[in-house]
């Protein structure tokens, strides 16, 4: 009997979640296309996995016999394909790198230079994600590492070395009353709309709305958008406002949009991260040395 890896993903996910909803985000999908993959799988196999209850998913003895085995399953699938897919890139000397928006800032060039001058054979190809991707495709093994802003879901799975830190900043209409402030504490935007990524983003979306540092105060979605275009256009037609790296003040520049400093948030850090498989690796050890050495030199303050 062939079954699906995606719908076993789904059945492991929600059966550690315990719900729904927490599934759903994890795995980046809406909740009725979960529920469906569920049942999908159920009718493949014949089997009912779940009990639906008011407060979750419980497991049958059927399902818990799946989840006992299907998480190795999965592992080693998983281990398969990237194996495959690194052994191409590896043969043909190709080092394949994800990163979201502005990558490590101004190191990036610096970073890619340091590893061509130590491996010149090798040609890096950078591939930029969309936030609902907030992993930039590490945790599918599309890439063999990445240039991520922390958190991201499934931040645990991974070898994570931070490379800089920058304070987190407000952009907003240029109409928008509090552009004329200088700095705009961060309690003062607790009851503005704010341009959001996709739901399904989980810590991600959570951690670009500051939603633990708003004294239990809901946050107001007034837009939601997935690439760095779309949400420029919201902010600058009024929808909401956005927390973001003070670096975007620089690399997304825009008329109509403003950028200020925030008080009272957290500041925003960027790693290079990889998978504990390439620890052995000597070219994802090389390009993580680059990293570490391109971010040292950059100057601080």
């Amino acid at each position: 009997m062939d079954v699906d890896t995606r719908l076993l993903r789904s059945f492991v996910a929600v059966a550690e979640e315990g719900t729904l909803t927490r599934a759903a985000e994890r795995l980046f999908i809406s909740q009725p296309a979960l529920t469906k993959q569920v049942r999908q799988l159920e009718a493949r196999l014949g089997v009912t996995l779940f009990r639906r209850t008011r407060i979750g998913m419980t497991l049958t003895a059927a399902g818990e016999a799946l989840v006992q085995r299907a998480p190795a399953l999965l592992a080693a699938c998983d281990e398969a394909l990237s194996a495959t897919k690194g052994a191409a890139s590896r043969e043909a000397r190709l080092l394949r790198i994800g990163f979201l928006a502005n990558a490590a800032n101004e190191a990036t060039p610096d970073i890619i230079g340091r590893f061509r001058r130590i491996r010149p054979e090798w040609q890096v190809r950078m591939s930029q994600a969309n936030w609902s991707n907030p992993s930039a495709g590490l945790a599918d093994g599309e890439v063999d590492a990445a240039l991520l802003r922390l958190p991201f879901p499934g931040q645990e799975r991974f070898r994570v070395e931070v490379l800089l830190t920058e304070p987190r900043w407000v952009a907003l209409a240029a109409a928008h009353p509090l552009a004329r402030c200088a700095a705009i504490p961060f309690a003062r935007l607790w009851d503005e709309p704010f341009v959001a990524a996709p739901p399904e983003t989980g810590r991600w979306r959570d951690y670009w709305l500051a939603t633990d540092e708003r004294d239990g105060r809901p946050v107001r979605i007034g837009a939601t958008t997935d690439q760095p275009d779309d949400w420029l256009q919201a902010i600058a037609n009024g929808y909401g406002v956005a927390l973001a790296p003070a670096s975007a003040a620089r690399f997304y520049a825009r008329p109509g949009v403003v950028y200020r400093p925030v008080d009272g948030v957290s500041p925003s850090r960027v790693a290079v991260v990889w998978p504990p498989s390439a620890d052995t690796d000597p070219v994802i050890h090389d390009f993580v040395r680059c990293c570490l050495a391109a971010a040292a030199a950059r100057p601080t303050g």
